[in-house]
């Protein structure tokens, strides 16, 4: 083989492997958007964690609980609330 047919057949060697990588990469962006929870924490509504906090918040003027406690319970909960 001539220098010029391997460096056509590296070309298309290259070529056929870049739109492969391109096909994978869709792929992968139309799964993500097909399932963009895929790996996230299960939702709690936000109806059930307003109602949470408020009933620490309660524990918490009634002097039942730590600030230390408090704080600790409260970030757990603002973790749970999603952001939209």
């Amino acid at each position: 083989m001539s220098q010029a047919r391997f460096q056509k057949r590296d070309r298309d060697k290259a070529q056929k492997e870049k739109a492969a990588a391109k096909r994978a990469k869709r792929a992968e962006r139309s799964d993500m958007v097909a399932d963009p929870e895929a790996g996230a924490p299960p939702a709690h509504s936000e109806e059930t964690v307003l109602a949470e906090l408020a009933a620490l918040h309660a524990a918490f003027d009634a002097e039942s609980m730590s600030f230390d406690d408090f704080e600790q319970a409260k970030a757990i909960l603002l973790e749970r609330l999603q952001v939209r």
